[in-house]
């Protein structure tokens, strides 16, 4: 396998833009990532792109296809990745093992994303048929994302003792980082008060503390040695790139199921862990290396658990470490440097690849206000519905 480096990458801001499609949002951005990476469409060898139903043409959403149509059409091998909000890391992984492999010199991973208003539905298209469970779920029982995510946030309240104020300082670092960052949705700064009063959506999650859903797309340039150590000098190196699927037994309460099958000693969100400790291996380092992380924070609970789970805190500890602002900015576990999805809304196929941004950003010492005191390696991770699990590791 040939090591890996990252030449460019690009961000199209977060929002809601309604007069712009997501073949044109990602259009932009890939070519924006190009240039970062000082090349043209006919030196990319091959495309990764992050697909999902709720948005695009040609019936995938947006498609490497679409894409290259409307850019070079080129001839070169694609890969559209479907995997809800792990996507993104999974279009990177395609278009990594394509030039680690030496299918290609240099490869783009591009993802875009156009959400639906409110909760997300269930599939376009499905029949209202009552005996139908999906439609149960969604018309009937009424339990969309944040029932899932509060049933976990209560479980950790019972487990560690976690206060509502734990989740509440999780959206006010989250929000104060984003009110610095030119690409976040959310760029207001809240208060503890503020956090606290907003209106209860599922117990113990308030409004504040729950991500919303957005438009947005992200490109990134991968570079075999041959190539980059022709460009530069202060490589922005790929030490790992893994996906996984969840495991059985699993006690992960997992969308679209409201039980689940639990074997003794299963590893919880296991999808995600998995990649992670794959991550670690392939990289040939451990949790005590990873300088900060990037992870997915639909809800302020995902930043208290997660972190327990890669190792890169005791089981508990968060807690504390968030009470005593140690996953901020200038703390010693940073999660989230770019105000995570609670700054920037969901836009579910993009979010892999928009965390890589901001760790290549920060490994090049491009974070302005955001830019960290020591930024060597970093880890970003994702989870996608069907228990599809992504973990890369970014170093220099």
């Amino acid at each position: 396998m040939r090591e890996v480096a990252i030449l460019g990458v690009a961000m199209h801001a977060w929002g809601k833009f309604p007069d712009k499609s997501v073949l044109q949002m990602s259009l932009d951005t890939a070519n924006a990532a190009l240039k970062d990476a000082g090349v043209d469409w006919c030196d990319i060898g091959g495309v990764g792109a992050a697909s999902s139903h709720f948005s695009g043409g040609m019936g995938w959403g947006l498609s490497a296809n679409e894409l290259l149509q409307a850019a070079a059409m080129s001839g070169v091998p694609v890969f559209n990745v479907s995997a809800a909000c792990a996507a993104g890391g999974s279009a990177f992984n395609a278009a990594y093992l394509m030039v680690s492999s030496g299918i290609c010199d240099i490869a783009l991973a591009v993802a875009g994303e156009k959400m639906p208003k409110g909760f997300i539905p269930r599939t376009p298209g499905a029949a209202d048929d009552i005996t139908d469970l999906d439609y149960l779920r969604w018309s009937v029982i009424g339990f969309p994302n944040p029932g899932y995510w509060a049933m976990e946030a209560t479980r950790r309240m019972y487990e560690y003792g976690t206060k509502e104020e734990h989740y509440a300082r999780v959206s006010v670092k989250s929000h104060k980082i984003g009110s610095i960052n030119p690409y976040a949705r959310y760029r207001k700064a809240l208060t503890l008060e503020e956090v606290m009063n907003s209106p209860m959506v599922n117990y113990p999650l308030r409004l504040f503390e729950i991500c919303a859903v957005s438009d947005g797309a992200t490109a990134v340039v991968l570079a075999a040695d041959n190539v980059w150590r022709k460009r530069t000098t202060k490589p922005v190196l790929v030490a790992a790139s893994a996906t996984a699927t969840g495991q059985y037994g699993d006690p992960q309460i997992r969308i679209p199921e409201i039980s689940t099958t639990v074997k003794p000693g299963g590893q919880y969100y296991s999808e995600v862990v998995a990649a992670v400790q794959k991550a670690y291996k392939m990289a040939g380092i451990g949790p005590k290396d990873i300088d900060f992380t990037e992870l997915q924070d639909n809800c302020s609970w995902q930043e208290l658990s997660w972190p327990e789970l890669f190792g890169l805190c005791k089981p508990g500890e968060a807690d504390w470490l968030v009470d005593h602002d140690e996953t901020g900015i200038n703390g010693k576990m940073p999660i989230n440097t770019s105000g995570g999805f609670l700054s920037f809304g969901e836009a579910t196929t993009a979010m892999g690849l928009w965390q890589l941004c901001e760790l290549v950003w920060q490994l090049r010492g491009q974070a302005g206000a955001r830019q960290l005191n020591r930024a060597k390696v970093g880890l970003a991770t994702t989870l996608g519905l069907g228990g599809n699990g992504s973990a890369i590791i970014l170093k220099v």
